[in-house]
């Protein structure tokens, strides 16, 4: 069991909170008791931001995974030592655009699963650009723009988008929940959290997204490559 509390997954919109250092290592990096700061995963990146302390700033660049994820500070930053009080601080617009364009994959996986019936070979993200990877064998005429069209149409219908943690065989019981053509999940992880663009896509995933498909705004598809006999690699952006 881990030592922080995921604030992250209860509220994605924190962006502010208080906290204790658990551990603080220069090697390994800082743990907290609660956090809000992403640690990665899934194809999304960590978040960044700060931690106050004693009149202190330390700067925040990204994350180490594992049973406690661990802050990494910014080179040369001093690290609080263990029982520090401090104010965490994510960086809003990175992380506020990492949800959108996340739930825009989302989106995208679910149509073209509903569309196409292929799954998932690959995918990563950027603040505001994203990239999924499909197996899908041959690309059908005028698939890049009947694809942004049913994108921007399920962002227009406005889903709500919903998160949930189920025991890993209740979870595993629910069809096409792994939208991935190799299972991701390890064998040790006895409870899974579900995406559920309602209506529309349920996937197993651990990362932030907004509240409804209308936050994450227009999307454009910029590019679909040929990556392989049956892979294709779809480019997309958020417009605004």
């Amino acid at each position: 069991m881990s030592s922080t509390h995921r604030l992250d997954w209860e509220d994605p919109t924190l962006r502010e909170w208080d906290a204790v250092v658990v551990a603080s290592d220069p090697d390994y990096g800082i743990v907290l008791d609660r956090s809000a700061f992403y640690p990665g995963g899934g194809g999304q990146p960590p978040d960044h931001g700060v931690l106050l302390w004693d009149g202190v700033e330390t700067r925040i660049m990204g994350s180490r995974r594992g049973d406690d994820p661990a802050l990494i500070p910014a080179e040369g930053d001093p690290l609080p030592p263990s029982g520090t009080a401090v104010r965490g601080a994510i960086e809003d617009e990175r992380r506020s655009s990492l949800m959108r364009i996340h739930s825009g994959l989302h989106i995208m996986c679910g149509v073209v699963f509903r569309d196409h019936g292929v799954l998932v070979t690959g995918g990563n993200m950027a603040p505001g650009t994203a990239r999924m990877d499909f197996n899908l064998p041959e690309v059908p005429p005028g698939f890049k723009q009947d694809l942004e069209e049913a994108i921007n149409a399920e962002i227009r219908a406005d889903r709500r988008i919903d998160t949930r943690i189920l025991p890993r065989e209740e979870a595993l019981a629910i069809p096409d929940i792994i939208r991935t053509q190799t299972n991701l999940i390890p064998e040790g992880v006895s409870e899974i959290r579900i995406v559920d663009i309602v209506g529309l896509d349920q996937q197993a995933d651990g990362g932030t997204h907004v509240a409804s498909t209308a936050q994450v705004g227009e999307v454009e598809v910029t590019k679909v490559e040929n990556k392989g006999r049956q892979n294709r690699r779809v480019r997309i952006r958020l417009v605004d």
